[in-house]
């Protein structure tokens, strides 16, 4: 007998692990690859973390912590909060999470029924719709574009005109860069409010912008801000996030905690608390990323590459590519055989327009930015 497959698990691939998975067999094979596809910092944890880690290893007994995080360190995410933002958030509001994505699967979950209709920006990151559509959630797809700086805003919603429960934001975003100004964030959680629409505000490239500093939607009424110990603070493999949320929702996210997770993990968490100390250090990885982006801007227009999402922030270049395919997917395969530069096509983050698009991440060292600039002029002439 054959048994069933849960209709709930057919989400798409998210493919950028796929174009891993290839520029890593090329590797294997001998072939040369500049990572332009993955989306993490090419730098380790800060020398304070390490160090916290080792001494929690010699001297914790790296249990369970308390499903929502250990105090000290929603402590230090609070005061982050009044000091960078000037939000006088409190810590009970601070739930520690196993990265960002276990802050998704616990906000949709604790926000959405079943069948309910969520709204997400067409281009942005792949695995907002495909949770949704894991937990029987409708992703409901906004186009948007250079009009409105490829970001959803009001005037794009309401001009959508589709009932929405929730509607889920990202600024800087994933793959553009885009951001939302302070006044069109606070314009946007206001309208949500008034039209009884959940916002889930990602802010997991905060930290990380080449002009103004990106505004947070905590403290915006009953928002929900995701973030994330991965991006600025270059802990990706450390899988620690967090949520700030609302009092209403604090009950139903910890008993979902408790039994989806038990708890965050300790060691990321007790290391973690030193990471807010270490700005310096941070900050000269982000102005790393700031040559490589002018870089990239400065050389890629001469490849053809002269269609750009405006790159605010992340580490994020999204240019259209329809004058050579409209099959991104082949595109990047054929960059990567032919260059050794693997690069990620835009149909993982846009299944509309996507196949003319794709995705350079510049978080890798400024070597490799200038050498995969100097490969791509040569293979377009």
């Amino acid at each position: 007998m054959v048994l069933k497959l849960a209709q709930r698990g057919q989400v798409p691939p998210f493919i950028v692990m796929d174009v891993m998975r290839a520029a890593a067999e090329r590797a294997a094979a001998g072939g040369d690859v500049l990572h332009l596809e993955v989306g993490q910092p090419s730098t380790g944890a800060p020398r304070a973390v390490l160090e916290a880690a080792k001494a929690a290893l010699d001297s914790d007994l790296l249990g369970y912590t308390l499903a929502l995080g250990i105090e000290p360190l929603r402590q230090r995410i609070a005061s982050h909060y009044r000091t960078t933002y000037r939000v006088p958030l409190r810590p009970e509001n601070v739930v520690v999470t196993t990265g960002s994505s276990g802050a998704f699967l616990l906000a949709f979950l604790a926000s959405f029924e079943v069948g309910d209709r969520v709204g997400v920006a067409a281009p942005g990151y792949p695995a907002y719709r495909n949770i949704l559509k894991a937990l029987g959630v409708e992703p409901v797809l906004l186009p948007v574009g250079p009009a409105s700086r490829f970001q959803p805003t009001v005037e794009v919603v309401r001009a959508f005109g589709e009932k929405l429960d929730g509607l889920i934001i990202a600024s800087p975003s994933n793959p553009t860069g885009s951001m939302l100004s302070g006044t069109e964030l606070a314009a946007l959680a206001a309208w949500c409010s008034a039209e009884g629409i959940r916002l889930v505000s990602d802010e997991i490239y905060h930290g990380l912008s080449y002009g103004q500093p990106a505004a947070t939607a905590a403290g915006m009424g009953d928002v929900i801000v995701v973030n994330s110990f991965s991006k600025y603070y270059s802990m990706t493999g450390w899988r620690l996030g967090w949520m700030v949320l609302p009092d209403a929702l604090l009950r139903t996210v910890e008993c979902l905690a408790q039994n989806l997770f038990i708890s965050p993990p300790s060691l990321s968490q007790l290391a973690a608390v030193a990471v807010f100390d270490c700005q310096e250090e941070l900050d000269a990885n982000v102005a790393r990323y700031a040559r490589n982006r002018e870089i990239l801007l400065a050389e890629l227009p001469a490849a053809g590459f002269d269609r750009m999402a405006p790159s605010d922030g992340a580490f994020y270049l999204y240019a259209d590519v329809s004058r050579w395919t409209n099959d991104s997917e082949a595109f990047c395969r054929r960059i990567l055989a032919e260059t050794g530069i693997a690069c990620t096509p835009g149909v993982d983050f846009d299944p509309i327009e996507g196949h003319r698009f794709l995705r350079f991440s510049y978080a890798g060292s400024t070597a490799d930015m200038a050498e995969a600039a100097r490969r791509l002029k040569a293979w377009t002439k």
